[in-house]
């Protein structure tokens, strides 16, 4: 079991698990297209939560530059960064503090 952490702005998900994860793997990768492969996503819908990611935060968490004759590239900014700890850390936090109801949670479910 696992707990999954929302921040909502407005009625869109500005942060959630699916954005951490894909920016945990543009800054394994530097590219959004190798980190949208390896997530199994099309580059359109890794673009696009970036995107959205992005327009949701004070400071961008990614930045892109064009392909060309030496290639592009993205990195994951400090900002970006900050918010991949920032995040864990609730979630760890979270799931410390609960552990024992969610103990009690799975022993609710079936086999």
């Amino acid at each position: 079991m696992q707990l999954r952490m929302r921040v909502y702005r407005g009625g869109d998900i500005a942060i959630g698990p699916g954005k951490i994860a894909l920016l945990q793997a543009i800054e394994r990768t530097h590219s959004i297209s190798a980190a949208a492969r390896e997530l199994g996503m099309s580059y359109r819908r890794a673009w696009l939560l970036i995107d959205q990611l992005n327009r949701s935060l004070r400071e961008p968490a990614v930045t892109a530059s064009a392909g060309g004759a030496h290639g592009g590239g993205s990195a994951v900014t400090p900002s970006g960064l900050a918010l991949i700890q920032c995040y864990r850390a609730i979630e760890d936090t979270a799931i410390a503090a609960a552990a024992e109801q969610i103990a009690a949670l799975k022993r609710m479910l079936a086999p």
